[in-house]
């Protein structure tokens, strides 16, 4: 990291470095994000960290007025989506205490040794450490925000024993677990209930997240308003359901926040289930560079300015986006989604747990139930139907891996092997499942609508996008965005 521009972004309490490095204050013994409001530090009292996690380790409790460890996630992680990034999302989705280091490092193809020398280096922190400053987040949400016995609390974010909660607790917020519950509004009455805020980097234009949701919305799995999406969950231990609600308008530059209905059928899901909704709404994207880069672009400067902070909405879960994505091969977005529901209905499981009126209540079905399908049986061209069963088999097997474990390459290549896998599905799965920012799909038949709209030949959409690497996601979605997206084929 550079100091010196590490420092100025703190003298300046600029919002954009907020979770891509942390201060740690010798005089204090406290650590902030870079905006914190408190008096700038002087320099020789401060010292910089890549994660919560390595300033914990440093010695530094994270300070009461600004939270430092409740901000967006780094949005390097997805950028360069290198080992570190990806052991890291692995790490907030709870890989570690599922199944350990060994488990984590298994999944992304290194010796537990070298992924934790590997971590030190680039985060400053082994992967035990950054799960315990995960563990602690999500003890926080728990404490914070219900009425929980400390006890379930504890089991709830992932810790072994009601010590180890304590004492961490401690060590990093330097309170008890009942000195942070104190003033707050925590409430119990729906067991696995919790209403929570989910921090965002703005700008951040929630509404056109909103209008993609539901213009791919599966009916009975997904559901949608006029200023919420709500839709049911997959979790490691159980199933879910989440209400979205968008904040109107597009927020100013710094960090707003999404709120978030959640109900978990298994309380440990929790730390679960608030990362596969981050990634839903694109939470950790560096809203200011994209732009930045993208304005050069006289083609796209009026669209920037006319939708500042639009995101690559992602998924709750990469399995799920890539059957949807082989089933919207070549046919409308309304009948992608017919079938789908479809599906959903024949072979989803059915959720229990408070709903709303007419909300969704089935999950959509896992690859492995699909997997054993006799193509036949499926409403759809017998091509594309072998196409699902292989994917899916794929998928069970662990052939294809979609949790963001693997490099974006590989994966690519192997989906590209299957029958009935083309560049377009590829990409597409690519850029909302795996998280890669910089995909651009030429073949589209809705990005050749809107380059011809803005005055440009089609035929040279690839060579034309190679200029906004390596953004070509965003610039993508831009060019979406100009059309009716409920009517756009594919």
């Amino acid at each position: 990291m550079d100091r010196e521009a590490c420092y100025r972004a703190v003298q300046s309490r600029d919002r954009r470095f907020d979770g891509v490095f942390y201060t740690g204050v010798t005089s204090t013994g406290i650590y902030c994000r870079p905006s914190c409001p408190a008096i700038t530090p002087r320099r020789r009292n401060v010292t910089f960290h890549r994660s919560a996690a390595a300033a914990q380790a440093a010695g530094f409790r994270a300070c009461k007025r600004c939270r430092p460890d409740a901000t967006p996630g780094s949005p390097d992680w997805d950028v360069a989506a290198d080992v570190a990034g990806r052991a890291m999302r692995l790490i907030c989705d709870g890989i570690v205490e599922r199944e350990g280091v060994d488990g984590l490092a298994t999944r992304v193809g290194y010796t537990p040794r070298h992924l934790h020398r590997l971590l030190r280096s680039e985060l400053g922190a082994g992967p035990l450490a950054l799960a315990r400053a995960r563990r602690a987040q999500n003890a926080r949400i728990l404490i914070e925000t219900t009425a929980m016995p400390f006890a379930d609390v504890a089991f709830a974010a992932g810790f072994s024993s009601i010590r180890q909660f304590n004492d961490t607790v401690r060590e990093v917020y330097a309170c008890s677990p009942t000195t942070l519950r104190e003033g707050t509004s925590a409430t119990g009455p729906v067991p696995g209930l919790l209403e929570l805020r989910l921090p965002v980097r703005a700008p951040y234009d929630g509404a056109e997240v909103l209008h993609f949701l539901a213009a791919h919305l599966v009916p009975g799995v997904e559901a949608s308003g006029e200023d919420w999406f709500e839709r049911t969950l997959r979790l490691p231990h159980g199933s879910g359901r989440v209400r979205l609600t968008f904040p109107a308008g597009i927020s100013a530059a710094g960090t707003t926040a999404v709120p978030c209905r959640l109900q978990v059928k298994a309380l440990r899901d929790v730390g679960s289930a608030v990362e596969r909704c981050r990634r839903l709404l694109d939470a950790d994207c560096d809203p200011v560079a994209v732009d930045a880069a993208l304005a050069a672009d006289p083609r796209l400067a009026p669209l920037l300015r006319r939708r500042p902070g639009l995101r690559v909405p992602g998924t709750v879960d990469g399995d799920e986006l890539a059957i949807r994505a082989v089933l919207g091969q070549q046919i409308s977005l309304s009948g992608a989604s017919s079938l789908a529901a479809k599906l959903a209905h024949r072979y989803g499981e059915p959720v229990a747990g408070e709903a709303s009126d007419d909300g969704p209540d089935r999950l959509f079905p896992s690859a492995e139930a699909l997997s054993g399908i006799d193509p036949a049986d499926l409403p759809m061209p017998r091509a594309r139907a072998r196409a699902l069963v292989a994917l899916c088999r794929a998928l069970t097997a662990g052939d294809i891996a979609l949790d963001r474990s693997k490099e974006r390459a590989d994966v690519r290549e192997r989906l590209l092997a299957l029958p009935g896998i083309g560049p377009w599905t590829a990409g597409y799965v690519a850029m909302r499942a795996l998280g890669d920012p910089d995909v651009f799909l030429p073949t589209d038949v809705g990005a050749r609508r809107a380059l011809s709209a803005l005055g440009e030949d089609p035929a040279g959409a690839e060579s034309s996008s190679r200029e906004w690497r390596p953004w070509r996601s965003y610039a993508l979605m831009h060019l979406w965005s100009t059309l009716d997206l409920p009517a756009l084929q594919r």
